[in-house]
């Protein structure tokens, strides 16, 4: 299917009957949910789980008439993955089996370590758990800015439409955390490069 048919028009036309226009969508925008969605929730059968259950989310949405396009048609997806995921959370706090240590891993899964000597791979190892321990110290809407900007690759206009602020306020957000992760690393003396 051509790329340059609009997220509307293919709704338009799987609102019409054609199936695989919505499987088109689906192909579409899965690596940034799925990505956003692993963000939080290691566990990966889980996360498919999540994404699964956004888009029959969506689905449903675009069939009872309740999704309007203003253009915004990936950060409504974001959203309803978002909610998802304060959901599966709100239900693991009320099970009483979730932990700090838990909830960190989950937002913090990083997996970018290239194939360099054992020192180097050591090295970048612990600069990746120091800037994970620092984000994890900022404050939760700082924090979820810098994971939506640097980790799910999003636009601070999609930020902004995930987190239900204006684009100043994300901004802001994320020049804080700056600040902050700065702040850390001065008093903590962290160093986060290869000698």
């Amino acid at each position: 299917m051509n790329k340059s048919i609009s997220d509307y028009e293919l709704i338009t036309r799987f609102i019409k009957g054609e199936q695989t226009c919505f499987e088109h969508l689906i192909r579409r925008h899965k690596n940034k949910v799925f990505a956003y969605i692993s963000l939080y929730i290691r566990d990966q059968a889980l996360a498919e789980d999540i994404f699964q259950d956004t888009f029959l989310k969506v689905i449903q949405s675009v069939k009872s008439g309740k999704y309007e396009d203003n253009g915004k048609f990936i950060s409504w997806v974001m959203r309803i993955a978002h909610n998802l995921i304060i959901d599966h959370f709100r239900r693991l706090k009320q099970l009483n089996t979730i932990s700090n240590d838990d909830y960190d891993s989950d937002i913090f899964n990083s997996r970018k370590l290239t194939d360099d000597n054992i020192e180097d791979s050591m090295i970048k190892r612990q600069i990746q758990k120091d800037i994970r321990k620092m984000i994890s110290l900022l404050p939760d809407d700082q924090r979820e800015v810098v994971i939506l900007r640097h980790y799910a690759d999003l636009s601070f206009k999609e930020i902004a439409d995930i987190t239900g602020v204006s684009i100043n306020t994300a901004l802001g957000r994320m020049r804080y955390a700056l600040i902050n992760l700065r702040k850390t690393m001065e008093e903590k003396k962290i160093s986060l490069t290869i000698s």
